[in-house]
């Protein structure tokens, strides 16, 4: 499945330099791993936040959102948010900043060797 990748590289382009963000192609899409936790990412064209699950339903409320279900079992915590709600940069900006600041609250995962 192709993802937006101009959305990929406005992701790419708030998370800067941070250190401990890799790429991983995940889910059809894109995913930016902060110490190897999900933190954002690309699904077709919308944008995947990983959010504390008590958050969800808060973010939920916020238009253009909703939750991201590939499977017919929705992920606690992971939303998706459609192109409307990425449209500025300080959008896209605060979408990105919730989903790394929770990842960066979860331990660190070490690669597999």
């Amino acid at each position: 499945m192709a993802f937006d990748e101009a959305l990929a590289a406005r992701i790419r382009k708030q998370l800067g330099r941070r250190k401990g963000i890799a790429e991983k192609k995940m889910f059809g899409g894109l995913a930016f791993l902060l110490n190897g936790n999900m933190s954002v990412g690309v699904h077709a064209d919308a944008m995947i936040v990983r959010l504390d699950p008590e958050a969800s339903a808060t973010a939920l409320k916020q238009k253009h959102t909703r939750v991201f279900d590939l499977s017919g079992k929705p992920m606690k915590g992971w939303i998706l948010v459609d192109p409307g709600g990425t449209k500025s940069d300080a959008a896209l900006a605060e979408w990105v900043a919730m989903g790394v600041s929770y990842a960066a609250s979860l331990p660190t995962k070490l690669p597999k060797p």
